[in-house]
C-alpha cells in the first residue's frame, strides 16, 4: 500500500494500532545515493573497523535523504500464520518553518531505482514531511517567538498572492465578514495563516479542507478571546504534528519496542537516527548506544542467512530475492505442516501476485518472510526435525538469541556490528605487500588499477615504496604473475618483518646494541702506564 502526505494523516490512527498488535516489524529504505565519494577515500574499505567506517558513512548520511522507507507489520493472527501489511511511505524533508534542508542525488542511485520504477514524483510532491527533535526544537522556539520563515519559492509567491487578496478585500470589508482563499496546500495553508494572524490584528482565520482557508473580519477584542478559545484549529500544537510528519510513525515504533528486522540494515538504522531522532553523533559508541536505546531487538537476515549457509544446504545467492526465492524451494523447505504461514492483507495482495523488487515496503516483507523462514529452519535443526505444534514467534526469538542486535558489516575487519555489546576484535585475510622499484611516484590508486584485473583489493600506502593489499578473496595467482615483475615484488605481509614501527624499533635496538657494545670494549680496555 502506497502512503504519501495526502493520506498520511488519516492512515497513522490504524498504523499505530497494527504497531502495537504486531509480533515483529520489518523494515527497507531507499536513499537518494549509498556512499559519499567526497572527500577521497571515503568509501567503505577492508581495511576498516566499525569505528573507522562510521565516520565515512556518517557522512554519506548527512549528503543523502531517503526517498521512500518500506514498513511491514508481522501480525501472528493463530498458531502459525502471519498476516502482513506492507506499506510503502514516500517521503520529503519538511520544508515548514525550519532552514531549508539540502541533499545530495548520486545519479548511479538515481538511475538504478529508476529501473525498477520508482516514481519520483511522488517523492517530491507528496512525500511526507519529516524532522529530527533539533529541527522540531527550532520550529517550536520560531512559532512561540511569532517569527516565521517560509523557505520555497513557490510558497512565498502563494502567500504573496493571498495578502494581496486579503489587504484588498479588508480595507472595504465589515466586522463578521468572511472570504475564503482557495487551492492552498497542507503547508500553505499553516503559512498563509501564520502571517495573517501576525500581520493582521483584526482577522481571523480557520482552515476548511479541500485546500481552503476561510479569512474572517473581526474586533480586537473579539480576536483575543478567539486566541484563547481551545476549539482553535490552528493550534502551535497542531502546526508541530503535522509538520513532524513521518516522525509521528517514527516515535510510535520507539515506543512499541517490536523486534525490527532489516537486511543490510546499517545505513537504515543510521538514516533513522539522523533524520527522525537526532543528527548522528560523532562518537561511535554513542551512536550504538542510542540505536539500542530506541530499538533493543535488532535483527539482520544478512547476519542471519549468512550463518545459515554455514550450518544448512543452503546455496550462495547474493541479493533479498534470491535467498526468499530459495527459502520458498521445496528443495530446501519440503512440506512441513508446522512451517509458518505468511498471508499478505488485501491492501497489498499485488505482491504475491508480481515481485517488486528495491520497492520499499516489498522488500521489507521480503525481510520479514526470510526472517521467519530462516528461524523455522533453525528451530528445525536444534530439533533434529521434531518439532512440536505450530512454534510461537518468541521460539523463534529463542533459536534466533545468538544473531539478535548482530548488524551486518560489508566489506570490514568484522562480519558484524554489535550493537548490545564490544564488537568482535578485527580479523583480516592474508595480506599481501607490494614493494616497488624503479618506478617513482606511485600511488594508491595506480597500484590499485596494476592489480584489479587479477582481483579487487583495498589498497593502503604503507611507506614511500610499499603499498599493502587486502582482499576478502585472496588468489595465490597474485603471487604467482608478480614473481618475476621488474619493478613490482609482492609477498605475504608479516608484521615483524615488514611493518614500519617494528623496522624502527629494530634500528634503534640495534644502534643501542651497537654503542652498548662499543662501550663496553672500550670501557674494559686496559690502561697504559
Amino acid at each position: 500500500m502506497e502512503v504519501g502526505a495526502a493520506g498520511f494523516e488519516q492512515c497513522l490512527p490504524g498504523l499505530r494500532a497494527r504497531i502495537r498488535r504486531a509480533a515483529f516489524l520489518a523494515l527497507d529504505m531507499e536513499f537518494t545515493g549509498l556512499h559519499s565519494t567526497s572527500p577521497q577515500n571515503n568509501e567503505p574499505s577492508l581495511f576498516d573497523s566499525p569505528a573507522e567506517r562510521y565516520p565515512k558513512a556518517r557522512q554519506s548520511v548527512q549528503c543523502f535523504t531517503v526517498t521512500q522507507l518500506g514498513l511491514a507489520i508481522f501480525s501472528n493472527e493463530n498458531s502459525n500464520k502471519y498476516v502482513v501489511h506492507a506499506y510503502n511511505f514516500f517521503l520529503f524533508p519538511s520544508t515548514l518553518g525550519v532552514s531549508d534542508v539540502e541533499f545530495t542525488l548520486s545519479a548511479s542511485s538515481i538511475r538504478f531505482l529508476s529501473h525498477y520504477g520508482f516514481d519520483y514524483n511522488k517523492f517530491l510532491k507528496d512525500g511526507i514531511p519529516y524532522m529530527n527533535e533539533v529541527q522540531e526544537k527550532i520550529l517550536s522556539q520560531h512559532l512561540l517567538a511569532g517569527s516565521w520563515k517560509v523557505s520555497s519559492a513557490l510558497d512565498r509567491d502563494v502567500l504573496k498572492k493571498a495578502i494581496d487578496e486579503v489587504t484588498c478585500w479588508i480595507a472595504a470589508a465589515e466586522e463578521e465578514e468572511t472570504m475564503i482563499l482557495q487551492d492552498l496546500s497542507g503547508y500553505q495553508m499553516f503559512d498563509v495563516q501564520l502571517v495573517l494572524r501576525h500581520a493582521l490584528q483584526n482577522v481571523w482565520t480557520q482552515p476548511l479542507g479541500d485546500k481552503k482557508v476561510m479569512v474572517k473580519k473581526v474586533s480586537p477584542q473579539h480576536r483575543q478571546l478567539l486566541e484563547n478559545s481551545p476549539y482553535d484549529y490552528f493550534q502551535k500544537e497542531l502546526i508541530l504534528l503535522s509538520a513532524r510528519g513521518f516522525t509521528n510513525l517514527f516515535q510510535t515504533l520507539v515506543k512499541a519496542k517490536k523486534p525490527l528486522v532489516g537486511h543490510n540494515m546499517l545505513m537504515d538504522l543510521m538514516h533513522l537516527h539522523d533524520k527522525f531522532y537526532k543528527p548522528l553523533p560523532e562518537s561511535y559508541e554513542e551512536f550504538k548506544r542510542n540505536i539500542h536505546n530506541l530499538f533493543p531487538v535488532l535483527i539482520d537476515t544478512k547476519t542471519v542467512t549468512k550463518s545459515i549457509w554455514k550450518k544448512c544446504p543452503f546455496p550462495r545467492v547474493s541479493n533479498l530475492l534470491e535467498v526468499y526465492a530459495v527459502l520458498c524451494s521445496s528443495n530446501l523447505n519440503p512440506k512441513d505442516p508446522a512451517c509458518p504461514v505468511i498471508a499478505l492483507a488485501s491492501d497489498c495482495s499485488r505482491y504475491a501476485e508480481k515481485s517488486s523488487p528495491h520497492e520499499a515496503g516489498y522488500d521489507a516483507f521480503l525481510c520479514g518472510s526470510v526472517l521467519l523462514k530462516s528461524a523455522h529452519l533453525l528451530l528445525c535443526r536444534s530439533t533434529d526435525g521434531a518439532v512440536e505444534g505450530d512454534p510461537s514467534f518468541s521460539q523463534y526469538l529463542t533459536v534466533l538469541a545468538e544473531y539478535l542486535n548482530k548488524v551486518n558489516f560489508i566489506r570490514g575487519g568484522v562480519s558484524s556490528i554489535n550493537f548490545s555489546g564490544e564488537d568482535a576484535p578485527c580479523h583480516h585475510p592474508p595480506v599481501l605487500i607490494v614493494h616497488v622499484r624503479g618506478w617513482p611516484g606511485m600511488n594508491e590508486r595506480q597500484i590499485y588499477q596494476e592489480f584489479e584485473a587479477l582481483c579487487r583489493f583495498d589498497v593502503r600506502q604503507l611507506s614511500k615504496n610499499q603499498f599493502i593489499l587486502l582482499s576478502n578473496k585472496f588468489k595465490q595467482l597474485v603471487l604467482r604473475d608478480y614473481q618475476h615483475h621488474p619493478h613490482l615484488r609482492v609477498s605475504v605481509y608479516r608484521h615483524w618483518r615488514h611493518s614500519p614501527r617494528v623496522n624502527c624499533l629494530l634500528q634503534v635496538s640495534g644502534i643501542v646494541a651497537l654503542w652498548s657494545l662499543l662501550a663496553f670494549v672500550l670501557g674494559g680496555a686496559p690502561c697504559c702506564s
